[in-house]
Formats: C-alpha cells, structure tokens, sequence
C-alpha cells in the first residue's frame, strides 16, 4: 500500500511540475505539447487510482455494538 500510496504521490507531483510548466508559458511549442501529452496521461492514472481507492473506502458507522460497513457516497 505505502508502494502505491508513494507511486500515486509522485505521479501527482510530476503532473503538478509539467501543469507549473505550462502556465509559466517558459516552454516552447514542441515541448509544451510532449508536456501537454505526458500530463493526460498522469492525470488518467492518477483519476484511476483514486476512483479504486473511493471503491475501497467503507463508512464505518456503531450500531447497538454491531459494526456495518456501507459503501461509501
């Protein structure tokens, strides 16, 4: 889990540094569309790990000593 917790935080940070990239506009054209590309492809895996991650994520609630998990809204 700590693997991918840790792989999940540095794909978020490279899409943070090529989103930084673009805005500061210090990129020419051809390197702004490989950074452009490279960024969706960041941002797919990064949506993907954490629509698995909501997937996993239980409410836990107490009731009368019975603990219940419901999936997570």
């Amino acid at each position: 889990m700590t693997k991918d917790k840790n792989k999940f935080e540095i794909n978020l940070k490279k899409l943070e540094e090529i989103v930084e990239k673009l805005e500061n506009g210090e990129v020419d054209l051809e390197e702004s569309v490989q950074l452009y590309e490279e960024g969706m492809k960041l941002k797919k895996i990064c949506e993907e790990r954490l629509k698995s991650i909501e997937v996993q994520i239980k409410k836990i609630k107490q009731d009368n000593n019975n603990i219940s998990k419901e999936d997570f809204k």
